[in-house]
């Protein structure tokens, strides 16, 4: 079931960087055009999510797939509800060749900014 996320990790030479809510919603504003991608459990992100995020499950198995559909020089800000789960999918997308992926380091523990519902 995960072997596309767990093949992705192996090998890889780079690693997504972490950065605070401050940054992450600077980045935000800064670029427009940035996919903001929450990738937790739909019940998490309908729970509460940032607003404007897409949602796609980091543990299903066509996460690879899934992500495989946005373009690779897009900014993608990524987070979860404490960073594991994101830094973990960032470094996924980092090896399919996405080029600026940044992870919420303290998922939505550092988020400050008021969430969708």
């Amino acid at each position: 079931m995960f072997n596309d996320i767990f093949s992705a990790l192996r090998g890889a030479r780079t690693t997504v960087p972490n950065i605070s809510g401050e940054d992450f919603h600077r980045l935000m504003q800064e670029h427009d055009d940035a996919l903001v991608l929450d990738v937790r459990t739909p019940g998490e992100f309908h729970a509460g999510h940032i607003p404007g995020a897409v949602n796609i499950d980091m543990m299903e198995s066509d996460f690879s797939s899934r992500v495989d559909s946005y373009d690779r020089s897009r900014p993608v800000l990524l987070y979860c509800r404490s960073g594991n789960r994101s830094y973990h999918a960032g470094n996924v997308m980092m090896k399919l060749g996405f080029e600026k992926v940044y992870n919420l380091a303290s998922g939505l523990f550092d988020w400050e900014q008021e969430l969708e519902r």
